[in-house]
């Protein structure tokens, strides 16, 4: 029995590895999978259920077909910013124009933007939709809870997705309470039976959008550690982008989605109030059901678009080629390239493999910079003097091509200037790296970093 065991083991190993060679998008992924299931498949057979797949089956073919109601507005007769026709080719990978009108406010940590969204949805008289990668059971998180159930039992219809994952530690009593208070509330899992096993392909969106008028994105979760309650970490530097204006409907559109994939059905939508401000905007959302790795490509679609300046804050630098490449290329433009990380890890196997990208990148001309007053968890992005980025995609792996993602790109030299004076800011807090970070690590520090590298696909 045993040595049929093994050899069967072997057989799965083999039919797995095909498997790998077959689907697994980078060779060099192929090759550590095949080699691994072949030679060690009591080892790596469980892991590759849970973590071989690159792709989220089902969802896509899911809304080939999308209802009315989730068909894209026009831009309702706002100029578009010129600026905005050198991103053409991240609006062809969206398949949906920049839009004109929005207005825009810039929430610079959590205490600023929960007051913001708290706000704007104890306001709300239609509906809210509201989804967080992570929901903490604590004080923010029950306020978030009470505020639910306050609009709730007041006739508005409240519609919650959280994800599985990275949520694992809420309490059902939790989800129970607000079902019973009229919430309809659900987890954002891989339930469909070919993707059931997978740990990959989180739902990392953060989206509040309140009667279709307002909408928020950016990097926040709700837990008291995002207002900085927390130590070791704390304070908590993050940032999250009110928009009111055309793309609200994009925002919601992404949420349905979402939502038909769970629930099978709508949330209730409504067509957002005429923009009345200046600026262009366009939502990118990425994610593994997409034909194309839309994360990365948009990184590396941004920076080459970069003429002046790129400056980057991201709490995970992990590039893969392309977008490592469009950053060396940029430094030869005479760009003027800057990267803000964070000064303490709250992963340790990504800190080790970002301090190794980060020497890498100082070597070939890229200033990085490490921020110190607490952890830096924002994901915000300047190109040039007129356009700028805010949302919940990260430089690594995971947000390039096995998390959903959501961001908002702004064309408009006033909002860009509130985000060159917030980035100034925490370049100010921050200490730049030199090539002596790595080179006077001890030697088994050095080789942990390279050793943390080979999980870059992961990470």
């Amino acid at each position: 029995m045993l040595t049929a065991g093994i050899v069967l083991l072997h057989l799965l190993g083999i039919v797995a590895a095909m498997h790998a060679v077959m689907h697994t998008r980078t060779p060099q992924g192929a090759i550590g999978w095949a080699l691994g299931l072949l030679l060690l498949p009591y080892v790596t057979l469980l892991p590759y259920l849970y973590l071989g797949s690159s792709r989220f089956l089902g969802y896509r073919s899911g809304h080939k077909l999308r209802p009315a109601a989730l068909a894209p507005t026009s831009t309702n007769g706002h100029a578009i910013d010129p600026g905005c026709a050198r991103f053409a080719a991240i609006s062809a990978l969206q398949g949906r124009p920049f839009r004109g009108g929005h207005r825009l406010r810039l929430l610079i940590d959590g205490v600023a933007a929960f007051d913001a969204m708290l706000a704007a949805m104890a306001a709300a008289e239609n509906y809210l939709l509201v989804q967080f990668f992570i929901i903490h059971d604590d004080e923010l998180g029950r306020r978030l809870q009470q505020l639910l159930l306050q609009r709730a039992a007041a006739g508005v219809r409240v519609c919650v997705l959280f994800d599985g994952i990275g949520s694992h530690a809420l309490p059902q009593q939790y989800v129970d309470t607000l079902r019973a208070g009229g919430v309809a509330i659900h987890r954002f899992a891989t339930h469909r039976w070919r993707n059931r096993f997978q740990l990959n392909f989180r739902n990392h969106r953060k989206i509040v959008v309140v009667d279709g008028v307002c909408a928020f994105v950016g990097g926040l979760n709700v837990g008291d550690e995002y207002l900085g309650l927390k130590p070791p970490l704390a304070p908590w530097r993050d940032t999250q982008l009110e928009l009111r204006g055309p793309a609200v409907a994009d925002l919601q559109q992404r949420f349905a989605e979402d939502w038909q994939w769970i629930t099978g059905s709508l949330p209730p939508m409504l067509a957002p109030a005429p923009g009345t401000g200046e600026a262009s905007a366009l939502i990118v959302a990425s994610g593994p059901a997409d034909e194309l790795e839309t994360g990365s490509l948009f990184f590396t679609a941004t920076i080459n678009a970069a003429r002046e300046r790129v400056w980057l804050s991201t709490p995970y630098f992990v590039p893969d080629h392309s977008v490592r490449a469009a950053l060396q290329l940029a430094v030869l433009r005479g760009v003027d390239v800057r990267v803000l990380i964070p000064a303490r890890p709250d992963h340790r196997t990504v800190f080790l493999a970002s301090t190794l990208h980060a020497y890498h990148a100082v070597r070939t001309g890229i200033r990085v910079f490490r921020y110190q007053p607490g952890f830096l968890h924002q994901k915000a992005l300047l190109i040039d003097h007129d356009s700028a980025a805010i949302g919940s995609m990260n430089l690594d792996s995971r947000s390039f091509r096995l998390n959903f993602e959501i961001s908002a790109l702004v064309v408009d030299p006033a909002f860009a200037g509130e985000v060159e004076t917030m980035l100034t800011t925490d370049f100010s807090r921050a200490h730049a790296i030199d090539e002596r970070e790595y080179l006077d690590a001890p030697y088994l520090r050095r080789v942990a970093m390279h050793v943390a590298r080979l999980f870059d696909p992961l990470l």
